[in-house]
């Protein structure tokens, strides 16, 4: 008989067990656990299930499911919810300073009940935006075995004829202040756009950070492109419960699985995929909460030289769901040996490698999502960092979707969000310009909204083949065109993009990996010593977010506050 050396109970018997715990036991025994369930290791189920949005609106069915593998496997599970914030709502108000934010808190709250309770092990359900690397970031901090859950996208709605997700509603935006749509279409469009349970359905944040963790190992192979309402997500599900007795009984900690070839691993993937330019940020946090080193260089590295090969949303045809139909996650990973991209020795959660887990990619015949190596849609990756006198620091350029890697042209400068939507909207930007929105930033925001709304309207207007767009917030997964985000350091922590003034040359130049305004250093100098930040619109800034802007560090250092 094989008996675990790893005790199952290596933090909850603290917990249970002894005369003294009699009270504990009192309690858990008063809402239905029995002697033997707290004779059993405790394992933690976390997720954010929430009314606010559709995202997670699944997660407390899986939780249900995952419980059940836990108890098949002899494990007692204890279900916790944490909050969630969602993107696609607050998107264009006050409210999304809050999304960045809630990451942290999210991961915190997380942390403090797994900790308090001494959960022996634990799996994270998650589905938004920031619930995903939250989740991990947690699971990183604890260091008990472990393993992520992603609750999968929605899929697509229709709307004449044609696939549609959430984009297109924020395209749609643009296109009906420049006449293009009637308000009835605009409408006729939100009524089908988004269908059902599951986060947005292109290669989006989600489901990039989705794709980047199951690369990664923290999540099961095959696991995360199961969309949300597919029946198979339940089996999943209870397979996940199932799986993390087995980490546990093994002893498998993130540490284990989440080293620097892991890492490496799931920037190759966000760059095959097109992916969203928030997994920097989120990549980042998570080195950082694991003590792996990385720096923000080391992801153009590895972009530049990994082929783009999935054809997804925002800048391609396909969605999510798509990509599950072609073959999942595992398919890219084949991609990714094929390419040379693949750390094959990094060990995963399940306790195979990941190269292992690629070797079993099943690829549907004749599908496209994913292409070739020998025929991809670029030779590179779908990112770019930057640096130059406008971000000393660096900062992220979206390079999926279009062909520009070259823009000259006047800055239209603008202190928050509002204000440039308001221009794009009063058909104010031109060929040519390059919109600054700056006082976005991790601590200036604070929050570092995303600027979907902006870019969306910009495409929509028909001017995202011919304007750039650069700021010291974020961008949404769901942005395409030529957009350089995180600029660092921020306006209000002193960044050389407040010295920007309407008018003044910018160059974003890929090639050279540069971003710089046509101003001496010494002008620069003299117009930051002059520049105050902009007060904003809207004075109050919520409790919680003003605690993060004190705290908060660069987003060239993934905006963490520890």
């Amino acid at each position: 008989m094989n008996v675990s050396k790893f005790d199952l109970k290596h933090r909850s018997r603290a917990l249970t067990e002894g005369p003294e715990r009699a009270a504990a036991r009192a309690y858990l025994h008063g809402i239905g656990y029995s002697a033997e369930d707290l004779a059993k290791p405790i394992v933690g189920v976390a997720h954010s299930w929430i009314e606010t949005m559709p995202c997670n609106f699944n997660n407390r069915v899986l939780a249900a499911k995952v419980k059940e593998g836990i108890r098949a496997a002899g494990g007692t599970p204890m279900e916790l919810n944490t909050i969630a914030i969602s993107d696609g709502i607050t998107m264009g108000t006050s409210g999304m300073r809050a999304s960045l934010v809630s990451r942290e808190v999210i991961a915190d709250s997380i942390e403090l009940v797994a900790s308090a309770h001494q959960f022996d092990a634990l799996v994270v359900i998650t589905g938004c935006d920031k619930t995903i690397p939250a989740g991990v970031m947690a699971l990183t901090r604890l260091d008990i075995p472990g393993l992520m859950l992603y609750g999968g996208s929605i899929r697509p709605g229709h709307f004449k004829g044609q696939e549609v997700t959430i984009q297109q509603v924020f395209e749609a935006v643009g296109q009906f202040a420049a006449g293009k749509i009637t308000e009835e279409e605009l409408h006729e469009l939100e009524e089908v756009a988004s269908p059902g349970a599951g986060a947005c359905g292109g290669q989006f944040t989600a489901n990039t950070m989705a794709m980047a963790f199951e690369v990664l190992g923290i999540s099961p192979a095959g696991s995360s492109m199961v969309p949300a309402e597919d029946g198979r997500k339940i089996e999943v599900a209870v397979e996940c419960g199932k799986l993390v007795m087995d980490v546990l009984r093994a002893g498998r900690r993130p540490s284990d699985v989440i080293g620097k070839p892991a890492l490496e691993n799931a920037i190759a993937a966000v760059a095959m995929s097109g992916g969203s330019t928030n997994a920097v940020l989120h990549l980042l946090a998570v080195a950082h909460e694991m003590g792996v080193p990385l720096s923000i260089d080391e992801f153009d590295a590895i972009s530049e030289r990994t082929p783009l090969l999935c054809d997804l949303q925002p800048g391609g045809r396909y969605a999510a769901t798509d990509l599950y139909e072609a073959g999942g996650v595992p398919l890219v990973l084949k991609r990714l040996i094929e390419a040379g991209a693949l750390h094959e020795n990094a060990l995963t959660v399940t306790g195979r490698t990941i190269g292992e887990h690629a070797a079993q990619a099943q690829e549907t015949p004749g599908q496209d999502v994913v292409r070739p190596l020998v025929d991809p849609l670029k030779p590179t990756g779908g990112f770019a960092i930057l640096r130059g006198n406008i971000a000393p620091e660096g900062c992220v350029v979206k390079l999926a979707g279009h062909e520009r890697r070259h823009h000259v042209g006047p800055a239209r400068v603008f202190d928050g969000e509002e204000a440039a939507m308001a221009a794009v909207l009063a058909h104010e930007i031109v060929s040519g310009d390059v919109v600054v929105i700056r006082g976005e930033g991790p601590a200036g925001g604070p929050g570092m909204r995303e600027m979907l709304a902006v870019t969306a309207a910009i495409v929509g207007e028909g001017l995202g083949e011919s304007v750039a767009l650069i700021t010291d917030g974020r961008f949404s997964g769901a942005t395409h065109g030529f957009m350089a985000a995180h600029i660092a350091p921020e306006a209000t922590r002193g960044g050389p993009i407040g010295a920007l003034r309407d008018g003044d040359e910018i160059t974003i130049d890929v090639d050279s990996r540069r971003i710089d305004v046509a101003l001496s250093e010494q002008e620069i100098a003299e117009r930051l010593a002059s520049y105050t930040p902009a007060p904003r619109a809207d004075e109050h800034v919520d409790v919680a977010i003003r605690k993060y802007a004190k705290l908060v560090g660069s987003a060239a250092a993934g905006a963490v506050t520890a």
